[in-house]
């Protein structure tokens, strides 16, 4: 196996030299550079990143941290941070806590002693609102940006949308055709985001004068079979919503299912809104009216933002906050033909 003293030998130079080339911590002439890329290239040369990273006291790599790599949002996020990652010769490494706090923690304690730089972190939702283990990571030296939730009682960066604004946005939308009695599915009220969504959609609601409903909002956890759940039980109710707004992409395919089997026509007899775009939402019929999340920039704004903390750009310990703005994209589950409670149809509200 070739070492860095083989490679100085082939290609002319001092090992301080191609240490320089490798880490880029110091000018090195562009003829000299390109002898010591083609050496290593020759040679098959691969650095001991173990051995540099005790040296330097860091491991170029980061930790993202995700709540449910099944939902499509999140692989869009990875992607986003992956590619900011890798622009600043970071690898990053995607773990996956299933919605568990216990898992949740469990990965974090392997990040702190396998000497992580950062972590790009989405909460999971915990019933006691423990975050100990996050505040314990960070004093321990490790930066963390927190990615969609932000959870209450710890001061970190972060990067997201207003929730609140967001789903008042949708609501809003389903209140200009007209729609009176709208239903909420709503993530679990453990997680800031799902209260932040429902408060947003009481908002809207009261701007209108309509008082919300109690029998109509129903609390899920963002997952298809709460979704699928507690959309049939809406649509089952002796006095049914007219419109549904559901918190987020997973739960509307299962809130669609539920369309299918109850025999209800969207748009014809309920409209739909749903807080995410899915990337196949343009396959169900009808085409669905979703606020897309800026998903892929907010995992890029992100390992953006964790890479400046380590790299010392930011030096104020003020936390960042970034709000993204998303877009509402009104399709076909809320143009019906008619205008559904017999009021006056008013001219949508895009983003």
């Amino acid at each position: 196996m070739a070492t860095i003293k083989d490679v100085a030998k082939r290609a002319g130079v001092s090992v301080g030299t191609v240490s320089n080339v490798l880490s880029a911590s110091a000018s090195v002439g562009a003829e000299r550079r390109a002898r010591v890329y083609a050496a290593i290239e020759r040679l098959d040369y691969h650095p001991n990143h173990i051995a540099r990273s005790l040296k330097a006291r860091n491991t170029k790599t980061l930790g993202l941290i995700v709540s449910d790599i099944t939902n499509p949002f999140f692989p869009q996020v990875a992607r986003g941070a992956e590619d900011a990652a890798f622009q600043h010769g970071y690898l990053l490494t995607t773990f996956n806590t299933d919605d568990q706090v216990e898992r949740e923690k469990q990965i974090l304690s392997v990040l702190r002693s396998r000497r992580m730089d950062g972590v790009l972190l989405v909460v999971a939702p915990s019933t006691d609102g423990d975050v100990s283990h996050i505040r314990k990571a960070e004093e321990s030296g490790i930066p963390i940006v927190c990615l969609d939730r932000v959870p209450p009682g710890v001061e970190l960066d972060s990067v997201s949308v207003d929730n609140v604004a967001a789903a008042q946005l949708c609501v809003r939308h389903l209140i200009s055709r007209g729609y009176r009695r709208i239903g909420i599915v709503t993530g679990g009220f453990t997680l800031q985001t799902a209260r932040d969504r429902l408060e947003g959609y009481k908002v809207a609601l009261r701007e209108a004068g309509i008082a919300p409903d109690t029998e109509l909002i129903l609390e899920g956890n963002f997952r298809r079979d709460t979704g699928y759940r507690l959309g049939k039980s809406l649509l089952l109710l002796h006095n049914p919503p007219t419109a549904l707004f559901v918190s987020n992409g997973m739960m509307a395919v299962g809130v669609v299912q539920a369309l299918e089997e109850t025999g209800f026509s969207c748009p014809a007899d309920i409209g739909v809104v749903c807080f995410d775009d899915l990337p196949f939402s343009e396959v169900f019929r009808p085409h669905l009216t979703s606020l897309a999340q800026p998903a892929y920039q907010m995992g890029y704004e992100g390992a953006q933002l964790l890479i400046q903390r380590l790299q010392g750009k930011i030096k104020s310990r003020k936390r960042v906050t970034i709000r993204l703005i998303p877009e509402l994209k009104i399709r076909e589950s809320t143009t019906g033909n008619r205008v559904p409670d017999g009021g006056v149809e008013f001219a949508p509200v895009v983003a």
